[in-house]
């Protein structure tokens, strides 16, 4: 039986973009719900597997007002043996200020740490290395992962800041693999970078992954 996620979306907040890429990229093998910042029925969450969180434009204050009243069935869905998938923001918000799901681990912002290969967060193909291959994967304003926690790498940034990886049954992922097509078409300087949803396929591979822990 195909396992079912979870999507949590407020546009633009989590976009649908994202939102719609993760369901594009995972469809064919599992199902999906959807939520927002409404209240939950008790046995919402009875049903899942993964809940996953994804890109959009947020900070602290949006987290508060949108996914911060889930914090608590969150945890819960964790300790009952769930698991959490967060994407760029998604990843972000897994940190200790905000869900606080990660021991020892923060999501600090990439242009912000040492020997970064870039400062500036606008869209671009970012080098990453995914399981000793050498991939440009979409990248906006995305998350290093790092700290004195344990934490199993997938991917990394050129700096050596990991980029994707799990703690426990958390899995987070700074960049985009479930960028689609349309992305890459502003702006245009991303055209040559369309991934032809190769990494779709490395999300898919991730969230199997996820699921064994």
């Amino acid at each position: 039986m195909r396992g079912k996620i979870a999507v949590f979306v407020a546009h633009p907040y989590c976009s649908t973009d994202s939102a719609n890429g993760v369901i594009a990229a995972l469809e064919p093998h599992y199902r999906f719900k959807l939520f927002g910042k409404h209240s939950l029925e008790d046995d919402f969450f009875d049903d899942v597997d993964i809940v996953a969180v994804p890109g959009g434009i947020g900070d602290a204050q949006t987290y508060k007002r949108l996914l911060g009243m889930h914090k608590k069935r969150l945890h819960q869905f964790i300790d009952d043996g769930g698991h959490y998938l967060g994407i760029c923001m998604g990843a972000y918000w897994a940190a200790h200020h905000y869900l606080d799901l990660l021991d020892d681990i923060k999501a600090t912002q990439y242009i912000s740490r040492p020997e970064t290969c870039t400062r500036r967060p606008h869209a671009k193909a970012m080098p990453v290395t995914w399981n000793g291959e050498d991939e440009r994967m979409y990248f906006y304003d995305g998350c290093a992962l790092h700290g004195d926690g344990d934490f199993d790498t997938v991917a990394s940034y050129s700096n050596g800041d990991a980029m994707a990886g799990y703690q426990g049954r958390i899995g987070l992922i700074g960049c985009h693999p479930e960028s689609t097509h349309h992305w890459y078409n502003k702006p245009t300087y991303m055209k040559p970078y369309w991934h032809k949803n190769r990494h779709h396929k490395l999300l898919q591979s991730f969230v199997d992954g996820l699921m064994e822990r």
